[in-house]
């Protein structure tokens, strides 16, 4: 049983779909496999004006395809009615990966004949030591000869022991080429590499030689000996003024439903919609490295469980996920959602000769979720504050993908991190979805910028700054850039609603880590991903718009998103809009980042301007001071 419209499916719904998926439509393994079964969510109207106690209409969506011809099929199904409502084939689209395929990929390789025949000619011989790693292709690095199969190819590492770090030795010069319905070994691409110069790559104690840990570090305890300040009913999620709904979808991981400040909406779903990771390395090692890691794969099946005292600290509650295998089985992800308060320093200060000093301390609630992404691992974290704001947080932390090189003369694309490897340049483009609902649904859109006047009698010193506001009306006009010389940002404002001053209510995007893609515009990678042409994107809310690449982003050609949705040039002005925001990591390796990478952290904001009619932090109570 679920308590509200929002949250996400349970193992017994996931069971259900299973049943009906088999019943109904003969899917199982293995002539079938399940890409993915997600909540159909409820029209917002549902959602907003659901009341405990109100029936609840539930639905899955689901993607599957037929291994032995290789049509994939969407489907609608009825938990309430237990029946199928709808089942319709698309032709010549390849659902996301799947983490079994990932690992049926992997024992298939290594046990095939000719693979250990290969690498036994590169003095490889124990395969339990080889790790054979499959990435999705784009449909313009497809060879021809492969056309219409769902095909991945493969990069080859070898460890140095049984729990060595496989991404130390990368096999260079090795690719190959697979079928994944069939686990048939296509091709084998076999050109000199240049072997396995003696690198440092362990971060595993027991595999560094020498390590010495430190013993200069004591221990440092949060404790909250009263309890924690929120509460958690289900998925509810309250603090102080604060209202969420906590979900959890394969494709997006961590979702953020109906965010709410002292009754007031804020936003009605946050959450990723995309990652795009293009190695900006055009040699034969790297060419085909572009990863749609939301699109291709899934957040939430790379979601990793969190452990008290290393991933997260103080007084901890946790979320469970559930997801499901290509089976349909129902997969428990202990753990997978943390939820904590945070100290943060000093809110607001002020000392005043006659009042004395007043100071309150920053406390923020924390919702964070860890995904490993092959050797990349990203942490993300969405912060509340006390003084309305919202923080969304992302680390990169890690394994960075190196190779060997021969000779002298380093590859000119990246930076060399040890003996003869060096590791690539590379970017990592976040599209952050931001369905927002600043006071009630109809919002608009201005773009705000800080001009400067020239000189002249009303501004004699060139100091006067002003402020430039710009209604965007059109989809046309909601493509934005970021302008760091002027500083922009965009306002959520909501029209019918008027602050103290007479200003619409709004909260603020502050944009941080906007990344220029820097690719050509007949780049392949960037027909497949326009969403990276521009910083910021505003369209009118429509329930099947989800993904700005396209559903089917697994060897796609072309941009089935954002690009056609707004092509119509809709009216976004005083509507319910959604906010489509690139940010990133530019990722110019440096040394210190090997043999694993230090976390690399980026971030925007929300901020509210103008949404209330003063600090809504007055109210914060001292702390108790603590002499010694």
């Amino acid at each position: 049983m679920t308590a509200h419209p929002l949250d996400p499916l349970s193992e017994a719904e996931f069971r259900q779909v299973r049943d009906i998926l088999r019943r109904e439509k003969n899917v199982v393994r293995p002539a079938w496999r399940i890409a993915s079964v997600e909540l159909h969510e409820p029209e917002k109207a549902v959602a907003r004006e659901f009341r405990s106690g109100d029936q609840i209409v539930r639905e899955a969506r689901v993607v599957a395809w037929q291994t032995d011809v290789g049509t994939a099929w969407v489907g609608l199904l009825s938990l309430t009615k237990d029946a199928v409502l709808s089942w319709t084939s698309v032709p010549g689209k390849q659902p996301n990966a799947t983490v079994d395929e990932w690992h049926d990929c992997d024992v298939a390789m290594r046990a095939h004949p000719e693979v250990i025949a290969v690498l036994g000619g590169r003095g490889v011989t124990d395969m339990d030591l080889v790790l054979v790693d499959v990435w999705t292709y784009g449909a313009h690095l497809i060879p021809e000869q492969y056309s219409g199969r769902r095909i991945g190819w493969c990069d080859v590492w070898l460890r140095a022991a049984h729990d060595a770090n496989p991404y130390a030795h990368p096999v260079s010069g090795l690719k190959l080429v697979v079928d994944l319905n069939t686990m048939e070994l296509l091709e084998i691409e076999d050109t000199p590499g240049a072997g396995f110069p003696p690198v440092q790559g362990e971060y595993v104690p027991k595999h560094v030689p020498d390590q010495v840990l430190r013993t200069d570090r004591r221990p440092l305890e949060i404790t909250q000996p009263d309890g924690v300040s929120f509460t958690l009913d289900g998925h509810q999620l309250s603090w102080q003024r604060w209202q969420l709904r906590v979900g959890f979808t394969y494709r997006e991981g961590l979702v953020l439903h109906a965010v709410s400040y002292d009754g007031r909406p804020v936003a009605h779903r946050l959450s990723f919609a995309e990652m795009v990771v293009p190695y900006r390395d055009p040699s034969p090692d790297h060419v085909r490295r572009t990863a749609y890691d939301i699109g291709e794969w899934g957040l939430g099946f790379m979601t990793t469980s969190l452990e008290l005292g290393c991933d997260c600290l103080g007084e901890i509650t946790y979320l469970d996920a559930v997801l499901h295998d290509s089976a349909g089985e129902p997969q428990v992800i202990r753990n997978a959602v943390c939820i904590h308060e945070e100290d943060n320093a000093v809110l607001w200060k002020h000392v005043d000769e006659r009042a004395g000093a007043e100071v309150r301390r920053m406390r923020r609630l924390v919702v964070s979720a860890h995904v490993t992404v092959a050797n990349y691992e990203y942490l993300v974290y969405w912060r509340f504050h006390e003084d309305g704001s919202i923080e969304c947080e992302v680390r990169a932390t890690g394994i960075m993908v190196t190779t060997p090189f021969s000779g002298e003369q380093p590859p000119p694309y990246g930076t060399v991190v040890d003996h003869q490897t060096y590791a690539p340049i590379h970017q990592h483009f976040i599209v952050a979805r931001l369905d927002m609902e600043v006071d009630g649904p109809d919002n608009t859109v201005v773009m705000s910028e800080t001009a400067q006047p020239p000189i002249g009698p009303d501004n004699p010193h060139g100091l006067a700054l002003t402020q430039r506001s710009v209604p965007l009306r059109t989809e046309a006009e909601g493509r934005q850039d970021y302008n760091w010389s002027t500083q922009r940002a965009w306002k959520i404002t909501n029209p019918g609603k008027r602050n103290k001053v007479g200003a619409p209510v709004a909260y603020k995007l502050v944009p941080g880590a906007a990344v220029p893609a820097m690719l050509d515009p007949e780049s392949p990678v960037l027909k497949r991903a326009q969403v990276l042409r521009h910083t910021l994107w505003v369209t009118p809310f429509d329930r099947d718009e989800r993904w700005p690449c396209g559903e089917f982003v697994n060897q796609s050609g072309t941009d089935e998103g954002l690009p056609v949705w707004t092509e119509a040039d809709r009216s976004i002005e005083n509507t319910d809009v959604v906010l489509w925001y690139v940010f990133g990591i530019h990722h110019v390796p440096r040394v210190e980042d090997w043999p694993i990478m230090p976390a690399d952290t980026v971030s925007f904001w929300l901020k509210p301007t103008g949404f209330f009619d003063h600090n809504p932090s007055l109210d914060v109570a001292p702390s108790q001071p603590r002499c010694h």
